[in-house]
């Protein structure tokens, strides 16, 4: 069942990154069109607070992804001289308290939301976009990183639980500088 759980949480991250990478693209396309049109002396204007917007929705977003491929980075000093147990309580220990920072941010970015929805804020730019345009797909990024990281720690510790160390070490264990040259 684990294994299952991994796989699943896997192909939606993969889609995930498919769609955030697609959002990247369009933005780099539209910095590059303005660019283009400031040459001659043109321009869309907010192209700077637009591309802020995009790559703070892509981080909460691409987090999810990167947790599931190892993305993250880890201090590995202890985990490395123990045994396949201990390096599998490590890892649990580390997911652990990854999930609940993650948690904790999901859970705080409510009250940016909330604040500029009863405020109907806006950015105090020329575009004047409405905040919680932007905000909304940028919590929904934490809560669905929260998601996975709970989801993980879960499949990870049913593992453990199972006595499977190198599938609890291929879900979240680190690749160390020794795996990463091969």
């Amino acid at each position: 069942m684990a294994h299952s759980m991994l796989n699943t949480l896997r192909k939606l991250n993969h889609w995930v990154a498919i769609l955030v990478g697609i959002l990247l693209l369009l933005c780099a396309a539209f910095v590059l069109a303005d660019i283009v049109l400031r040459q001659v002396g043109a321009s869309f204007g907010g192209t700077d607070e637009i591309s802020g917007y995009v790559m703070a929705i892509a981080t909460s977003w691409g987090m999810g992804f990167a947790l599931l491929e190892l993305g993250h980075v880890r201090i590995d000093l202890l985990r490395s001289r123990v045994g396949a147990r201990g390096r599998a309580l490590f890892d649990l220990l580390s997911m652990l308290v990854l999930s609940v920072t993650i948690t904790l941010i999901a859970v705080r970015c409510w009250p940016v939301l909330e604040r500029s929805l009863t405020n109907s804020s806006r950015a105090n730019t020329p575009l004047e976009t409405p905040l919680a345009l932007v905000q909304a797909p940028w919590m929904a990024g934490w809560i669905w990183f929260a998601a996975m990281a709970w989801l993980t720690f879960i499949a990870a510790l049913m593992l453990v639980a199972q006595k499977d160390y190198a599938a609890s070490e291929a879900a979240i264990g680190t690749f160390g500088e020794e795996e990463a040259a091969l």
